[in-house]
Formats: structure tokens, C-alpha cells, sequence
């Protein structure tokens, strides 16, 4: 036996969905950082590393997680790269800078045993005209804070276009 209340209330739920549907765009506009943004920041991580005499990888994600500018400095191992790249990808997925989640996840168990995230200092997420755009990653500093002060440094170089860019 249906009761009542239940066809008066498929009968709303129907009546309004074509309108909230007419509300809704056809399309999503996306902000999107270009290429020449991402090698800026990815420079300006690596000039500021060899300030203090260190060789580092850095990785510039776009709001998707792919890589979007990657260098390497000459002296830096290999590994520098993943590393960097996995802590951009952390801080884009968290929409946080890593070094604030150091202490989030140390359960077994947690979010912090999926594989691809790192939970360490380094990564920063990238913002513009109030959207994260994308993410930088900094690895093979002695510590983290200093990968982290020059991924810092990296989007210094481009804050006042990120902070200007239209919506």
C-alpha cells in the first residue's frame, strides 16, 4: 500500500527538476595556469635552492595532477623528481601546504598509506582569482622547510599575476 504523502512528494520532486536542471550551464569554465606560469615558478624554486647552495628537483602540477614544468637541478638525484611531484600532487589534493599535514595522518591505516601521497614539507598549492590552479613540489633540501621556502619562493615570482588574474 503506498501512502499519500509519498506521491505528493514524487510529484514535487518531478514537477521542479526540469527547473533546477534550466539553472544549471551547459559548460564549467575552468581556470587554468599556463606553461610560461609554471616554468616562472619552477625557476624561481630552483633560484632560490642555489642561493643556499642546494640542488633540488621541483615539480609544477596543473589543477588536473600532471606535471606541467619539472626541472632538475644538475647535482640533484633522480628521486627528487617523484618526490616533488608527490608532494605537489599531496598539496593539490588537500588544497594545503604539506608541511600542515605532517601531523594529520600517522594512524595505521589513514589517508597517508595511499600510495602517491607525501606528507612532508614542500608542497604548496597554487591559487588564482579564488581557484587552485595547480601545486608545486620541492624535493632534496637537507629539510623540509627549506624545500618548502623555496617552493614559497617559486610562486613569489608570479604572486601579483596570480593574485591579478581575472575570473
Amino acid at each position: 500500500m503506498r501512502h499519500p504523502y509519498f506521491a505528493t512528494l514524487l510529484f514535487s520532486a518531478l514537477a521542479t527538476a526540469p527547473a533546477l536542471a534550466a539553472e544549471q550551464p551547459a559548460i564549467i569554465n575552468i581556470p587554468r595556469m599556463t606553461v610560461e606560469t609554471a616554468q616562472r615558478i619552477a625557476q624561481g624554486a630552483l633560484a632560490e635552492c642555489r642561493k643556499a647552495g642546494i640542488q633540488i628537483g621541483v615539480t609544477v602540477i596543473g589543477r588536473g595532477g600532471h606535471p606541467v614544468a619539472v626541472l632538475r637541478d644538475t647535482l640533484a638525484p633522480d628521486l627528487t623528481l617523484e618526490i616533488s611531484r608527490q608532494k605537489a600532487y599531496t598539496a593539490l589534493s588537500f588544497n594545503a601546504v604539506t608541511s600542515t599535514l605532517e601531523d594529520r595522518f600517522t594512524k595505521p591505516f589513514s589517508v597517508g598509506k595511499v600510495p602517491g601521497l607525501v606528507f612532508s614539507a614542500g608542497g604548496v598549492p597554487i591559487a588564482a582569482a579564488g581557484n587552485i590552479v595547480g601545486a608545486v613540489g620541492v624535493s632534496g633540501a637537507p629539510t623540509g622547510e627549506q624545500d618548502e621556502k623555496c617552493a614559497q619562493a617559486g610562486l613569489q615570482t608570479v604572486s601579483f599575476d596570480l593574485e591579478s588574474a581575472g575570473p
